[in-house]
């Protein structure tokens, strides 16, 4: 009997051993392609020899200094980095974890109100069937209900508006353009309800993630967003947790939205797996109001700006630019949607494939006309899974897609330096674990 306290209390996963570029490997030798990441997290794959060199010169130099004495070459370095490749964005917290950056973000928007005279500000909006963390102040403010429920006394209160997601929610008379823009009214219309003088923040996945499946949102949005939070003043914080560092095919997804947000978060493949980080990084204003006023931001843990877990960052970010991966992930992003599209055009159990760069999300139905989910009792996404995995194919699997109870999906969100061989492996083991999961 395992003595380690695994995520399922039912029964014990496979024991992984070994990891060879997008392969990992169980104690059986049975070869998976890891078609997620994952969780969006190893976008070099396994065993990349400049990441490993990157820590085992890192550990043999200096492996961890306490940020409350000093910084470190790569802190400062990975910083510079980060800045570079953020529009808009002027300093840098590295932390552990996702969870940890929203925390984080959630914090440093409530102190700078605080400290520029503003102190009513203090609620946070964002949207339904969204996922910002599991920590409890980044599960408060976000949207997943399954996450939630447990945990909801223990809460404080966030707020929530509808997301933009065109495939459950656009009406049929509705232009894209209508559409995007009722739907960033509804901030507007929450801003007001809760008073302006008293919202802090909104918080946002540029594109949504595990919750709902890789949705993108339609053309304007964002920029109608922005607009919303400058008028009445309210932070614009994007969680690019998973959809962030290259995931998308640009190194922010808010770029491709055009748009600078206030604060934004990033983790998951910031060092691709090779160690844990996270990190947010803000617009200079905001850490100048604090600056000029008590001088401190109010807030740490021990293990940030880990020195060994910033080379790791730093080597992971260098081999995406060397190796010209956000070329290979925009490129594989359209030709693995296009295959899966072609393959499951005539499927009655495919609703959408949907996504950007190699962000792919495919949500099931039990009716494609009417989109009318599956029983959730049935648990299609993990059968999906589970004959993936049979295959030899990891991907993400989850349900409560629509409202945190009904609808199905699959994430896709495989190494950012696949190649043509791994691709068509992907799309075939995928194809045939949805035709084995769902019949034909």
């Amino acid at each position: 009997m395992s003595r380690a306290l695994h995520r399922s209390l039912l029964q014990d996963p496979p024991r992984a051993v070994r990891g060879e570029g997008p392969y990992l490997i169980d104690d059986s030798g049975k070869r998976y392609l890891d078609g997620c990441s994952g969780a969006a997290v190893s976008c070099l794959g396994h065993s990349h020899p400049a990441i490993i060199e990157a820590i085992q010169k890192q550990v043999a130099t200096l492996p961890y200094a306490h940020t409350s004495f000093f910084t470190t070459d790569v802190v400062e370095e990975l910083a510079d980095t980060l800045v570079e490749g953020a529009p808009g964005m002027g300093k840098v917290l590295l932390l552990s974890g996702g969870s940890e950056a929203v925390e984080a973000a959630l914090k440093l928007s409530r102190q700078y109100f605080v400290e520029s005279g503003e102190p009513d500000r203090h609620l946070f909006i964002a949207r339904r069937q969204s996922y910002h963390g599991n920590t409890l102040g980044a599960l408060a403010v976000g949207g997943n209900e399954w996450r939630r429920e447990f945990f909801r006394p223990l809460l404080i209160d966030g707020h929530h508006i509808a997301p933009c997601f065109e495939y459950r929610e656009r009406a049929a008379s509705e232009t894209r353009g209508e559409y995007g823009e009722r739907t960033a009214l509804e901030l507007e219309e929450k801003i007001v309800e809760l008073g302006a003088e008293n919202v802090a923040g909104f918080v946002a996945e540029t594109v949504v993630g595990a919750t709902a499946g890789a949705v993108v949102a339609v053309p304007g949005y964002f920029g109608r967003i922005r607009e919303i939070c400058d008028r009445y003043g309210v932070h614009l914080i994007l969680d690019e947790v998973m959809c962030g560092t290259g995931r998308t095919g640009s190194m922010m997804a808010y770029q491709q939205e055009h748009i600078i947000p206030d604060i934004v978060t990033m983790a998951k493949g910031l060092a691709a797996g090779y160690q844990p980080i996270g990190a947010l990084l803000c617009r200079e204003e905001i850490t100048d109001t604090i600056k000029n006023n008590s001088g401190y931001f109010q807030h740490g843990h021990t293990f940030m700006g880990h020195a060994t877990a910033v080379a790791a960052s730093l080597a992971t970010l260098r081999t995406i630019k060397a190796e010209n991966l956000l070329d290979n992930v925009v490129a594989r992003g359209k030709t693995i949607r296009a295959s899966f599209r072609s393959a499951l055009a005539e499927h009655p159990n495919v609703g959408d494939i949907r996504g950007r760069g190699l962000f792919i999300g495919v949500e099931f139905v039990a009716n494609r006309d009417s989109k009318e989910p599956f029983d959730p009792e049935m648990k299609v996404h993990k059968k999906v899974q589970i004959a993936a995995m049979e295959n030899g194919l990891l991907c993400y699997a989850m349900g409560g897609t629509i409202d945190g109870r009904r609808g199905n999906h699959i994430l896709i969100a495989p190494p950012y330096n696949i190649e043509t061989s791994h691709e068509q492996e992907l799309v075939d083991k995928f194809v045939a674990a949805v035709i084995q999961g769902l019949g034909s």
